[in-house]
């Protein structure tokens, strides 16, 4: 079977407060529109047509990498107008399936378990209907006395008894392709709210063609976004899910609601992850590794063993085997730790690699550099990569011994097994297996004075000046 699917995210979102469209707010990392797009995408379907009104061209740049066609829709007057724009040749298709932008928890398995169940139906029109404690906002199933969909009634419109209807719609259907054309065309915008709705085509449905429901097995599935608290409430499910696949996958949760995940997490067993972390992008864990509390990973690799201390902050790094970095480190793009390197509390480093067993442990910068295997830096330790204009680099050999407090002035070469005296700064190549040091000259002169304050001198000469003329006063004598 051919199938289309269609995806709504005209609407303006206004209840959101923001100049931005409802569909680029994010949930989990990625705008709303992305994860409906990425369920869409796991059906295979022939075409994917995202109907789009305001905020069309930020939406269209924001998607501009995804494979789908835009249907620009001027005016919204409805769901059934902005459906009507994406066809009109729908019957080209068997089945054209539509999503509502803004409803961004449902999965694409549930997709394709409804869509293998199409081939089985006789209906021509499918509904996805879900069961909430509160169907506030949410079109109501209405049924015959024998228990078939005769219609949809949308909560604008509704009766009270009406309201009172637990079963909702969900915005979603799929619909037999030649027949939506013509549903659509027949559509009246004679209600509450001048609008064309895509509902209306349920009762013509029922009377030409027959009309089924498929129910979510999980309503949570069918959570769409108006405002900034259903945006809320659609986050702490996502995290809840993004926990539970972590912990599928093996990993050690210590406190599963103080994990964050705004992208993907690769598991990996025996993993352990301390509470208020944070994940980004592409993060991926190996068997092992321990990450302490209240870190930040982005776009980050751990390797088996990894040692991830305390309040760390770690982006686009690649942690090595049995590595150890922090707590208070920070390890910034294109940072490689080698097996057994060891970072420690406020290291910082960028574009540089530090070889296989490493050592730069306390308070130290390293920038644009190569380090060697066995190396260590001292305390203090910075390589000056930054001229003002270019970014340079530095190069480290196997073994050497940095000393505390130690300036490497970009490009500079250190040899293997260089030692550096402690409170040099190093502008011209460190020859291996020598010992370099460049500082001033220390020197002690018995004879010097700590000067005085010029206002305290001034003071203390006043005081002395007053306690004399006191005391000839009062004809005291020394």
């Amino acid at each position: 079977m051919d199938l289309e699917v269609v995806v709504l995210a005209a609407g303006a979102g206004t209840r959101m407060r923001s100049h931005w469209p409802k569909v680029l707010h994010t949930l989990g990392g990625r705008p709303i529109l992305a994860h409906v797009l990425e369920a869409a995408q796991a059906l295979e379907p022939s075409a994917i047509r995202v109907v789009i009104g305001h905020g069309a061209e930020s939406v269209r740049e924001a998607f501009a990498y995804a494979p789908v066609a835009f249907v620009e829709q001027p005016e919204q007057v409805g769901t059934g107008d902005a459906v009507r724009r994406a066809g009109p040749d729908f019957a080209r298709s068997d089945w054209v399936m539509v999503l509502n932008g803004d409803v961004p928890l449902l999965c694409g398995e549930t997709l394709q378990r409804w869509w293998g169940s199409l081939g089985e139906s006789r209906a021509g029109l499918v509904l996805l209907t879900a069961h909430l404690d509160d169907p506030s906002g949410y079109g109501r199933i209405l049924r015959e006395s024998a228990g078939g969909i005769a219609g949809i009634r949308e909560e604008k419109d509704a009766s009270a008894a009406e309201r009172g209807i637990g079963e909702v719609f969900t915005g979603i259907l799929a619909a037999r392709g030649p027949r939506l054309g013509p549903w659509l065309e027949r559509l009246s915008d004679d209600n509450a709210q001048g609008e064309y709705y895509l509902t209306d085509i349920v009762a013509m449905a029922a009377d030409e063609a027959g009309v089924a429901g498929f129910p979510l097995p999980d309503p949570a599935e069918a959570l769409g976004i108006n405002d900034r608290a259903q945006l809320a409430v659609a986050e702490a499910a996502f995290q809840r899910r993004a926990a539970q696949a972590l912990m599928a996958g093996g990993v050690t949760l210590r406190d599963p609601a103080r994990t964050a995940v705004y992208g993907t997490v690769h598991p990996a067993p025996d993993a352990v992850v301390d509470p208020g972390c944070q994940f980004e992008g592409e993060v991926e864990l190996a068997e092992d590794v321990h990450i302490g509390p209240g870190c930040y990973l982005r776009d980050t690799r751990l390797g088996s063993g990894a040692r991830i201390h305390g309040h760390s902050h770690l982006d686009g790094a690649d942690v090595g085997p049995g590595a150890e970095v922090g707590p208070f480190a920070r390890l910034r793009g294109e940072s490689v730790l080698e097996e057994g390197a060891r970072v420690g509390n406020f290291v910082e480093t960028k574009k540089a690699r530090l070889g296989k067993g490493v050592k730069a442990n306390h308070l130290t910068y390293v920038g644009d550099a190569e380090v060697g295997p066995g190396a260590n830096l001292g305390a203090g330790t910075i390589t000056c990569n930054y001229d003002g204009h270019r970014k340079h680099k530095t190069t480290i050999g196997a073994g050497a011994f940095i000393g505390s407090a130690v300036q490497l002035v970009a490009p500079v070469t250190v040899g293997e097994g260089a030692t550096i005296g402690a409170g040099s700064t190093i502008s011209r190549d460190a020859p291996a297996h020598a010992l370099t040091v460049c500082r001033s000259r220390q020197f002690t002169r018995s004879d010097w004075k700590r000067p005085e304050d010029r206002e305290h001198r001034a003071d203390h000469d006043q005081e002395s000046g007053d306690r004399e003329s006191e005391d000839r006063e009062s004809g005291d004598k020394d």
